[in-house]
């Protein structure tokens, strides 16, 4: 049995009806999608440089899996309260931390709006294409126009310009060719999306009771999934020669899961829990169309009004203001 949830105060800023909802809810999202994604950010030498500062992925992969998916989730599918509480927490915890990164020697933020573009969008690149590659399929033209819409008012919830936020496929992958130079394979940015495949997929394939035995197969399998996902130079990257034999047939072999795990959402939610409970406790309403108090959408600056808070690009910008101005 799943813990009790509570019913949430709102839909949060998309709601049921959004293609946020729909792409994020599918089970493919919450497992390869973001071991995708993280394993990608990492590439950027400034990004992990920040992460490897602060020693939390090595010393605590699954944990900080957990953490990541829950502040994800939280900005995407949980009440606006939540997701306004997250985005906040996360911008004062981020001012403190500074340094320099070894590699290219350039000084890094986590805050800094070039660095939190290229994780919001690796996000929401990654969840969309591992949807589309082991789900229900590639969206509706229509579908694909909102998803990228609702991709710049998520990124309202970080630092970024929103002039910055691509708004098509077509302009995605315009500001990969554009960031590809910039983009690091560092023994640092190596050895840190190996501790994102293995700490992940460890705490995702830890299966209890009879089912224990396959758990080495099932972890397996969501390994070569993401890697199927992956550019080949990231492929070469991390070591893998995996080629598109072993891609089509983990493909087929995950999608019927998939789409038995979407009709399943009490199930998915029970594994949640024991993989990610952190994750489980933002994500387990939407999992399970708990309804909300009100059942209204609010937008990210309602959210922030509401919370008493500035929203995050206007308190960096207040921070460089102040730091430029002390520096006079």
């Amino acid at each position: 049995m799943t813990s009790t949830v509570s019913a949430p105060l709102d839909f949060g800023i998309f709601g049921p009806d959004s293609v946020t909802w729909k792409v994020y809810r599918c089970p493919t999202s919450m497992t390869v999608g973001f071991t995708r994604t993280a394993l990608t950010e990492m590439f950027d030498p400034l990004v992990v440089a920040s992460v490897a500062g602060t020693g939390s992925l090595r010393e605590r992969a699954a944990d900080r899996y957990d953490r990541t998916l829950e502040y994800a989730g939280a900005l995407v599918l949980a009440d606006s309260a939540t997701a306004a509480h997250a985005a906040d927490t996360l911008m004062r915890i981020h001012t403190r931390i500074t340094g320099r990164d070894p590699v290219t020697g350039q000084a890094y933020e986590p805050n800094d709006p070039a660095g939190q573009l290229w994780i919001h969008l690796t996000q929401w690149q990654s969840v969309l294409h591992v949807y589309e590659r082991f789900g229900p399929g590639r969206l509706s033209a229509e579908d694909d126009r909102q998803y990228w819409e609702e991709c710049a008012i998520a990124a309202q919830f970080q630092t970024i310009d929103p002039a910055d936020v691509p708004r098509s496929r077509a302009e995605m992958r315009a500001y990969y060719q554009r960031v590809l130079p910039d983009l690091v394979v560092s023994e640092t940015a190596v050895e840190h999306a190996h501790l994102i495949l293995n700490g992940a997929n460890l705490a995702l394939t830890e299966l209890r009771g009879p089912l224990r035995v396959v758990s080495p197969l099932v972890q397996w399998l969501l390994r070569r999934a993401t890697i199927a996902t992956l550019p080949r130079w990231m492929r070469t990257a991390v070591g893998s020669r995996q080629g598109p034999i072993v891609d089509a047939g983990v493909a087929a072999v995950l999608r019927p899961i998939m789409r038995l795990a979407a009709r399943q959402p009490k199930m998915l939610a029970k594994k949640l829990e024991s993989s990610s409970p952190r994750a489980y406790a933002v994500l387990a309403p939407a999992i399970l169309d708990i309804s909300p108090t009100t059942p209204e959408t609010v937008s990210v600056q309602e959210a922030f009004l509401r919370a008493g808070r500035p929203l995050p690009r206007e308190q960096y910008l207040a921070l460089v203001s102040d730091s430029v101005n002390s520096a006079l």
